[in-house]
């Protein structure tokens, strides 16, 4: 896919997350590390050991780094908007991201590789034209579960495949609080309701609780606008 594109380096987030190190892991070894730049862009409440656990992989895979601080960038804009919660800062911090990438990608030639998973793509758990915003992604087929298998056979450190999964947007955010639901019974529930096409009592019959189902069912539903490329009018000519 990449040759087709005319292309042969990515640059892609690197947050220190077991998806954006797996991602890393998949193009260091398909295209060699000296196409892949990882580009690390911490905001001033991101975790030190994000950046730790980013700055880990890449020297265990040998591609090149770049930090580049979205502080300034992100703070000067909410100077104007101080009152604006957790999910307008997280959106914007995002988009920052995805816009450095696209820039980063045009300064070096490259495509930006992209990051999220399945279960994330499903859930809506993603900004538009922020993190689910990509040019090639490995790992939009694959489930959460399915991404720690994957890390745990690539060699991902193990300090990254058992911590507990964040955007890191801000202090003590995680994505199963914000989610409400755990990765594993969130991955039984959509594996069964995309791939095998089952009914809600068939999943009930599994011992998972109708209001987990019910949950998981409306996020797909209230998420549909993100997996659509936006509408446009139809004409008669």
């Amino acid at each position: 896919m990449m040759s087709e594109k005319g292309f042969k380096k990515v640059v892609l987030g690197m947050s220190g997350g077991v998806d954006s190190t797996l991602g890393a892991f998949l193009a260091a070894e398909a295209l060699g590390p000296e196409n892949v730049t990882g580009i690390l862009m911490p905001y001033k409440s991101s975790s030190p050991a994000s950046l730790e656990h980013a700055g880990l992989s890449a020297d265990k895979l040998g591609i090149e780094t770049m930090i580049i601080d979205i502080t300034p960038m992100v703070d000067a804009y909410f100077v104007r908007f101080p009152d604006a919660d957790h999910v307008r800062r997280g959106n914007k911090m995002a988009r920052e991201r995805m816009s450095i990438l696209y820039d980063q990608a045009q300064r070096g030639g490259s495509l930006v590789l992209g990051t999220s998973n399945k279960t994330e793509t499903m859930l809506g758990y993603s900004t538009i034209h922020g993190d689910s915003a990509s040019a090639f992604n490995p790992l939009g087929a694959i489930y959460k579960t399915e991404v720690w298998m994957m890390a745990n056979l690539m060699g991902v450190p193990k300090v990254i495949v058992e911590k507990a999964p964040t955007a890191d947007l801000w202090e003590g955010q995680t994505d199963e609080g914000e989610l409400g639901i755990d990765y594993l019974t969130a991955d039984r529930i959509l594996y069964h309701l995309i791939e095998l096409k089952s009914a809600e009592n068939e999943i009930e019959a599994l011992g998972i609780p109708k209001a987990k189902i019910s949950a998981i069912k409306n996020l797909i539903e209230k998420s549909e606008f993100k997996r659509k490329m936006p509408d446009v009018p139809v004409l008669q000519r």
